[in-house]
């Protein structure tokens, strides 16, 4: 027996005296039958931990052909390997069954993080859980559809590259800008800030604006009493209304680039994202307005006062990388260099990734020290999204293929569906979802860039007013839920740090549906009713 040890069970001896002394009809466990209960638990617990790991993998291998054997039950009956190649569209041939996996996936995403907050913090668990609903589909599709299936999921594969190295590049840039210096949280102030954010949205996405604007934002007004309101509104305008105007805003809007929405389309959005953005910012300054008297009335600390270290505006530099983003996502379109055609896959993303590069080498470790900026989320985007991208590649050509059926005609039934869509699922999946319904109401296949021939569609409930409500939903009830864009959690996460007590899932609904459900209304009303 070891020296600590003896000198514990010494220790525990006494104590086990005194007690009895105190408690003569109390029946005390002698210390050394607690040592050996506890020399048994950590036995039997390194037992448990020297089990092969082999157990974990069966169960996961078990679960995964369990699925599988459902999906090929799901499709039995309908192909023959070893025949010849189909000429017909897969969308057609598409079982039913092969919706459950992005639904299983979607409905994990939403579940896990509450149910299991601990096992869902480790990059690995989300990336079993991304691969065990992927896998069926890839082994499903090369078995079932031969070289078609793996023509499909080579170009979903493209297209999950490009997304993911515009988010990284963006996120690394964005995460090399810190602002420091005095804030007072004013209501003009306020109002001044989320005004800056709304339209720094489009410039390096609403996450990065969010990650570069939420800390002063906070910083300024933690001494108020009435503050929910501020991460709230910034949720609203800053996180995702404030997005809309360039394929950078919104993960949705850089998906419906990589489809073939010109990069300056979203542009003539700006009526929609004014008055959207508008009346929010009119709204918090009113309300924020009344809140910062309120505690004055009632002798509350004032806003905090500004400090003595003067504002500065540090890794500006990266500035000039954001703007190569641009250039590079307008010339790579526009086919500059290659006489106007788009360029090949590879290029633009080799060009993300030297942006990006140069930003993080360029940039002082402390500026994305004090930003927090860590390659944690983007990891974690990176595996959720890969699992995203393979298992809606069955769902989007269901829906191109029974896009009629769906009875979605006019602009505003896209503009309510998809955003509905988009508070509970995500709004980039929402999105994909929701235009491959519009192109197969058109008959419009899913190949190539598909929705640069949905935009030459025309007549009262033409191609840009349908895409424009698509894009506009997608955009704008995001704000409806924290689930329904990414920078919402990060919001509301850095502000429960900052010990300003957020509203529950349910009660960040009240707040939105509320305040964001009419405005959407009379987005309706002026943009996209019938004539």
């Amino acid at each position: 027996m070891s020296a600590f040890a003896t000198r514990s069970l010494r220790v525990s001896t006494r104590l086990t005296t005194v007690c009895r002394r105190q408690s003569p009809g109390w029946d005390w466990p002698s210390a050394e039958s607690r040592l050996v209960r506890q020399r048994f638990r950590s036995e039997r617990a390194r037992s448990w931990r020297a089990e092969p790991r082999r157990s974990g993998a069966r169960r996961w291998l078990l679960r995964g052909a369990a699925l599988l054997v459902v999906l090929v039950c799901a499709g039995a009956g309908s192909y023959e390997p070893g025949m010849p190649e189909v000429e017909e569209p897969l969308g057609p041939r598409m079982p039913v069954g092969f919706v459950i996996p992005f639904v299983l996936l979607l409905l994990s995403i939403a579940i896990l993080p509450a149910a299991a907050r601990d096992w869902w913090k480790d990059d690995v668990n989300k990336g079993k859980v991304a691969a065990f609903f992927s896998i069926p589909v890839i082994v499903l599709f090369a078995f079932h559809f031969g070289s078609a299936g793996n023509i499909e999921l080579l170009h979903q594969a493209m297209e999950y590259s490009s997304f993911v190295m515009l988010l990284a590049a963006l996120y690394v840039i964005s995460g090399g800008i810190l602002i420091e210096g005095a804030f007072r949280g004013t209501p003009a102030s306020n109002t001044a800030l989320l005004a800056i954010g709304a339209v720094l949205a489009n410039l390096i996405g609403t996450t990065g604006a969010s990650l570069l604007l939420v800390r002063p934002l906070i910083r300024g007004n933690i001494r108020r009493r009435r503050v929910v309101h501020v991460p709230v509104f910034f949720i609203f305008v800053v996180a995702n209304c404030g997005g809309l105007l360039t394929p950078l805003g919104d993960p949705p809007l850089f998906l419906g680039f990589l489809q073939g929405v010109p990069f300056e389309w979203t542009l003539r959005l700006w009526p929609q994202w004014l008055l959207v953005n508008g009346v929010l910012l009119a709204l918090f300054a009113v309300w924020d307005f009344f809140a910062s008297r309120l505690d004055a009335q009632e002798g509350g600390a004032a806003p905090a006062a500004a400090s003595d270290l003067r504002f500065a505006l540090r890794g500006a530099h990266n500035f000039a990388f954001l703007a190569g983003v641009i250039v590079l996502l307008f010339a790579s379109r526009h086919g500059y260099g290659n006489r106007g055609t788009p360029w090949p896959f590879g290029i633009q993303e080799v060009g993300l990734l030297g942006l990006a590069v140069a930003s993080f080498f360029s940039t002082r470790p402390d500026i994305r020290e004090k930003n927090h900026a860590t390659f944690g989320p983007i990891i974690e985007v990176a595996v959720i999204f890969a699992g995203i991208f393979v298992t809606i590649t069955p769902v989007l050509l269901l829906l191109d293929a029974n896009g009629r059926r769906f009875g979605l005609s006019e602009p505003w039934h896209f503009f309510w569906a998809a955003g509905l869509m988009s508070s509970i699922l995500d709004n980039a999946p929402s999105y994909l979802a929701a235009v491959a319904t519009a192109c197969g109401a058109q008959q419009i296949p899913l190949e190539g860039p598909y929705l640069r021939t949905f935009l030459e569609l025309r007549g009262p409930s033409g191609g840009d007013q349908i895409l424009a409500a698509i894009s506009c939903g997608c955009v704008f009830m995001g704000a409806l839920t924290y689930i329904g864009n990414a920078p919402n959690f990060m919001v509301r996460a850095y502000a429960e740090e900052s010990n300003i007590r957020m509203p529950s899932f349910f009660g960040f609904m009240l707040y939105s549906f509320a305040i964001l459900v009419p405005l959407f209304g009379v987005v309706t009303f002026v943009f996209f009713a019938p004539r």
